[in-house]
């Protein structure tokens, strides 16, 4: 019930109005890019390799530093946000509350942060910083305590924050300040309605093209990891066919899901992978050195938060580790960049009515807390296995195809099963991110003027399609590795939008804490509580009564139709005569699930004044024990400004009394206005 009636925006009738439409320029733009590019790797394999590895050559020497720089601000930055009085601020209307209980949540958080490239990197990279350190001497002691800590780095609090930020500004703009649900909204607040033109396209472009280039990098090495896997189990030869074919599958999954609605039978299958995948992880505790690796990760805990902050602005000035920075920090902040979109859309999604704090604190622990485990139980069993002398284990653990994850998993009893179950897990998470990655992909290039609207089906099969092609074709070129270097390229140009998205966010938080420091500095006038017109006596009986009428819907909208509105039509033909175009919609009417309003709004391009009101249902108040009235819920006539609900009742007031109390408001938000 509360959620049905939380439903109406606060601000905007005409969200979910609409259906989605396709932004044609962005959508052009970025998929003739992608085809291009995806042409150029099948016809000249050879030069696109050499123009590849010499751009991320340039980029790694040329902005190293600044992936590295911007990745620490982002962090600071979000957890500023959730520390500061900004934190309080709801993702949605003040009066709107989180739509799933807090266990949900957490459980579609933990889920987020599983995936294919977690298990192809948990063996992969540990081993790797444990063979071949940036700085120090390989196969020691101290090696070995880095390697895990440095895969815990790259897939960190340092990437979730990213993720934080571009959830954070999309929740935000959608939900509390109505914008659409684009990368661009979060530019309003620096750029004005110069977002609905061509620099808005191109935020959008940037954005799409970050993301299939990231989507394609895990898919990319999904492809491969799956393939050896199949090899493994079954023999399946190694190589393109094999991952083209996986391709293919990845392909007609998306395309029908699209079409005949079975997203909930994927979104099942995929909280299933969550469940056989902390089995497979439970398997390697327990029936490997469970002392050893409990002690390990506690260890590694602690070494992550004492080196953290060193590892942050760690760009080896005075080392020559080029190379390495590209394979893994410069390729993980790239790779984290381009993903930001896509996540942030998933938690956004989620988190409607979660203040800023709970959002930080949540997505910032809740799914490293599981990186965390998986990492440091196959890493560090991994570096054991290492340091036991399995020397072709060692050199079968950095080869960039995860056949050491494999190798790995036959120390362990039932070795078959537990393969064929890593393989099942695998496949699922391939299969579920190839499908969420092109509804997110077509949601990125549409006009969705709802967080819960989808683009149409045909976008979605498009952008698995040519996913599919520029994975087959990058992995053509170079294998993984040219997925990587391409990432780092790709994922430069929305480094530059996470910059402006900070700046966004942070300046309509702060004039949104300026606007509640000048409501809080102004008496209240109280002109339409009184009675004006009536003399005293008749005044406070006429206020009584009307804080004790519990009325039902029938009569709350009846009362809109015959006071409110034409109270709020006069103040509008009234603000327009002098200038200020203004309209009210609404006619309050009661049909199908939706409740009535009726909301006058000023046509202006910032800090547009919204006066709404609307029937909300409220249990009715109890003294001592009794019930006033015969029923047990009551309709309300509440008040909702652009930043949700105010908490009170206006059922009874004169139509005198309506128009005194829109002034009140009006005039708090020209205070407001003057001040900024």
């Amino acid at each position: 019930m509360t959620a049905q009636l939380d439903a109406p925006a606060p601000a905007d009738p005409d969200r979910g109005a609409p259906g989605p439409t396709v932004r044609w320029p962005v959508f052009v733009t970025s998929f003739v890019g992608v085809c291009l590019i995806t042409l150029w790797a099948i016809v000249a394999p050879t030069n696109a390799e050499s123009v590849i590895g010499d751009l991320v050559g340039r980029v790694g020497t040329g902005f190293g530093w600044f992936y590295v720089a911007l990745a620490t601000v982002i962090v600071g930055f979000v957890i500023f946000l959730g520390a500061s009085r900004y934190g309080s601020i709801r993702l949605g209307p003040d009066h709107s509350r989180p739509e799933f209980s807090t266990f949900a949540w957490a459980s579609m958080l933990f889920a987020a942060g599983i995936g294919t490239d977690v298990m192809f990197y948990s063996v992969i990279e540990p081993v790797s910083q444990y063979t071949a350190p940036p700085v120090g001497e390989p196969g020691t002691v101290d090696a070995a305590r880095e390697a895990t800590v440095w895969t815990l780095f790259h897939y960190g609090v340092t990437g979730w924050a990213m993720y934080a930020l571009m959830g954070l500004a999309l929740a935000y703009f959608s939900y509390r300040k109505n914008l659409p649900l684009a990368v661009r909204s979060a530019l309003h607040p620096v750029f004005g309605k110069r977002i609905d033109g061509p620099l808005g396209h191109a935020v959008d472009t940037a954005a799409v093209l970050g993301t299939i280039f990231g989507v394609a990098t895990s898919l990319g090495i999904g492809v491969v990891f799956l393939n050896v896997g199949l090899n493994v189990i079954f023999g399946v030869p190694v190589g393109t066919g094999a991952q083209a074919a996986l391709a293919v599958l990845a392909v007609t999954v998306a395309a029908v899901s699209a079409t005949t609605g079975v997203d909930k039978g994927i979104r099942f299958l995929s909280q299933l992978n969550v469940l056989l995948a902390l089995a497979l992880a439970g398997w390697v505790l327990v029936t490997g050195r469970t002392s050893f690796l409990l002690n390990a990760v506690v260890m590694n805990v602690g070494d992550f938060i004492r080196s953290f902050p060193a590892k942050s602005m760690e760009t080896f000035a005075f080392t020559d580790t080029q190379e390495w920075m590209e394979l893994w920090t410069l390729f993980f902040w790239a790779w984290w960049v381009a993903w930001a979109s896509f996540v942030g859309l998933f938690l956004a999604r989620i988190s409607r009515g979660r203040t800023i704090r709970q959002f930080v604190l949540g997505t910032m622990v809740i799914p490293f807390s599981y990186i965390v485990m998986w990492i440091s139980i196959f890493g560090n069993a991994a570096i054991d296995k290492v340091r036991g002398g399995d020397e072709a284990f060692a050199e079968a653990a950095v080869d960039f195809t995860g056949v050491g994850f494999y190798d790995l998993l036959r120390d362990y009893p039932l070795a078959d099963v537990v393969v064929f179950l890593a393989v099942v897990v695998g496949l699922l998470f391939y299969i579920t991110s190839a499908d969420s990655a092109a509804l997110v992909m077509g949601n990125l290039c549409s006009e969705l003027r709802d967080v819960q609207q989808d683009c149409a089906a045909w976008l979605r099969i498009t952008w698995a399609s040519a996913t599919g092609l520029l994975t087959v074709a990058m992995l053509a070129v170079g294998g993984i590795l040219a997925l990587q270097y391409a990432t780092i390229i790709m994922g430069l140009p929305f480094a530059f939008v996470l910059v402006l998205v900070m700046w966004g966010l942070f300046r309509s938080l702060r004039n949104e804490g300026r606007k509640a420091e000048g409501v809080r500095s102004i008496a209240p006038l109280l002109s339409a509580r009184t009675g004006s017109t009536e003399d005293n006596r008749k005044a406070w009986k006429a206020r009584l009564a009307r804080a004790i009428n519990f009325v039902d819907d029938e009569a709350a909208a009846a009362y809109l139709v015959s006071t409110v509105r034409p109270a709020l039509v006069e103040v509008a033909e009234e603000l327009s005569s002098m200038g200020v175009p203004a309209a009210v919609t609404g006619d309050g009417t009661i049909g199908g699930h939706q409740l009535p309003w009726v909301q006058l709004a000023t046509d202006l391009e910032a800090d547009r004044f919204v006066y709404r009101v609307e029937v909300r249902r409220s249990p009715v108040p109890t003294y001592g024990g009794r019930m006033i009235g015969n029923r047990d819920q009551y309709a309300r006539l509440e008040v909702h400004l652009a930043d949700g609900g105010q908490d009170y009742d206006v059922m009874g007031y004169t139509a005198e009394q309506v128009i005194h109390d829109c002034l009140d408001q009006y005039e708090r938000h020209l205070e407001f206005l003057r001040a900024t």
